[in-house]
């Protein structure tokens, strides 16, 4: 989606600042001994309080409000009965609609006791996700954004998912433009117009290049089971530089 007026940038603001909220919320309420479905309850009180209806629910019939992906699963996850435990690996995904706009953010989470390699792996997957964000200027080539992604990736030794991507966003969950790369790839010629909403949310690991759907049609972990951390906002491309729409 490329913004037309402010009253459409309102209404992004609005479901942007909802779901960064109900990520927060969430991270906050993760402990040992929740069952992912109770975080996930937590998650859809709080998006339908303000009115706003999950995103993949409502685009994909996805089987829960939010996605929260457990231990060696790092996208996609249903939530369910399984039991958080110490030092576990969670990713929670929240995407939402709300008066015809959509938002979506993400966020990698370690429960306590952590790994120093897992500490240093989600600090880092912040900094590769501002990297990309960084680079966000109208009129610039849209894979600036992934060939700074990638250099930070490659300065610090870690690998990057390579068969998920970054998407625009807006009237739908996903919006044009289509997949955006969250690595260098120098044949895409795209540019980015001003105006334009969509998400950077790389995958750093510690190892894996691609994942693979488990047998539950949703969830997505890597092949060796190499733990692996996602950052996401959404944002649009304006004069002064990216305009991020997902700070809680």
């Amino acid at each position: 989606m490329t913004i037309e007026n402010e009253a459409q940038l309102d209404k992004l603001r609005k479901v942007g600042g909802l779901v960064a909220r109900t990520l927060a919320a969430m991270g906050r309420a993760l402990e040992p001994g929740m069952m992912t479905r109770e975080l996930d309850t937590l998650g859809r009180a709080l998006l339908e309080r303000e009115g706003a209806r999950s995103a993949p629910e409502r685009s994909y019939g996805f089987p829960g409000a939010t996605c929260i992906s457990v231990a060696s699963d790092c996208a996609h996850g249903i939530p369910d009965d399984t039991v958080v435990k110490a030092g576990d690996l969670i990713n929670i995904d929240v995407s939402a609609e709300l008066d015809g706009y959509f938002g979506d953010t993400g966020a990698s989470f370690a429960v306590p006791p952590v790994r120093p390699d897992i500490e240093r792996l989600c600090r880092d997957g912040r900094r590769a996700m501002w990297a990309g964000i960084r680079a966000v200027k109208p009129g610039s080539q849209l894979n600036a954004v992934g060939r700074s992604i990638e250099d930070f990736a490659r300065r610090k030794g870690y690998s990057l998912v390579r068969n998920l991507a970054s998407h625009g966003v807006g009237r739908t969950l996903h919006d044009d433009p289509g997949e955006i790369p969250t690595w260098y790839e120098p044949r895409d010629r795209r540019r980015i117009p001003e105006g334009l909403v969509f998400t950077i949310e790389p995958f750093l690991s510690l190892g894996a290049d691609q994942v693979e759907q488990r047998d539950d049609g949703w969830s997505l972990r890597p092949p060796g089971h190499q733990p692996t951390v996602q950052y996401e906002h959404t944002l649009v491309a304006t004069r002064r530089g990216p305009l991020v729409l997902t700070l809680a």
